[in-house]
């Protein structure tokens, strides 16, 4: 297996009564697509929030390309080459498709520009050029100049994913990319997150269980805040243990 991009060592995380990580180990090897599934509840959002900078944990920590990140927040994981996207589509909708990627592009710690405010930027033609080259990569060049409140909420989704990539990622956390989208629409996500994999390390939180075994190279299993199986998709689909606790139902 590669070496991994992302490491994560013994994760805990309590609120109140409740034990939401309990000393979870997970890593993402350069290169692969890894998911992470298990029943509503069982932590994958929080720990997902624990990987991108959002939520501290009580112990344990986070390395990214063989560095400890644990205490980073999160525009500094951006920096250092995380970048995510949400459960709740998170866009400007009251600016247009481009300038909601050009944003994005202006944000990122190497892109140069004397941005200060959004309305200058719109000088800048490397960098709305560059801004058009991301849409165009999630299937959205021809939709530019339109409200991001005016896409459907497929393609908002393929925007996050845009203002994502303008950021240069090493690591792609996608936190369930297919929520909320009709069958079209989730096809159409599949094929773009199966294009983007050629190029960045995905992990991938995903309750559509037909979309996680043909996008993912490894899969993680967590229940109640525990991680109970990590194999290909073949090996997971076949334990027993998972099965139980969360396939049976999906399979």
């Amino acid at each position: 297996m590669a070496e991994a991009l992302l490491d994560v060592r013994q994760l805990s995380r309590r609120f109140a009564a409740v034990d939401a990580l309990k000393a979870v180990n997970f890593s993402v090897a350069a290169g692969e697509v890894h998911a992470l599934i298990g029943p509503n509840g069982a932590g994958k959002t929080t720990f997902i929030h624990h990987v991108s900078g959002a939520l501290q944990p009580d112990s344990g920590s986070v390395h990214f390309a063989g560095r400890d990140v644990t205490r980073l927040a999160m525009h500094e994981r951006v920096r250092v080459g995380m970048a995510r996207s949400y459960q709740i589509t998170n866009v400007f909708l009251g600016l247009s498709a481009l300038d909601n990627v050009a944003l994005a592009v202006q944000g990122r710690a190497d892109a140069g520009s004397s941005f200060r405010f959004w309305r200058p930027v719109r000088q800048e033609a490397a960098l709305f050029a560059e801004a058009q080259d991301y849409l165009v990569q999630v299937g959205l060049g021809n939709k530019a100049g339109s409200l991001a409140g005016q896409l459907s909420h497929g393609e908002q989704r393929a925007l996050e994913l845009a203002m994502a990539l303008a950021t240069k990622p090493q690591l792609l956390l996608l936190d369930e990319p297919m929520a909320g989208t009709g069958p079209e629409e989730s096809a159409r996500m599949v094929e773009l997150i199966e294009q983007l994999a050629r190029h960045v390390t995905i992990l991938l939180v995903e309750h559509d269980m037909d979309a996680v075994f043909r996008l993912a190279d490894r899969i993680s299993v967590l229940v109640n805040g525990e991680l109970i199986c990590t194999g290909t998709p073949e090996e997971v689909k076949n334990d027993a243990g998972v099965r139980r606790a969360y396939l049976g139902d999906h399979l």
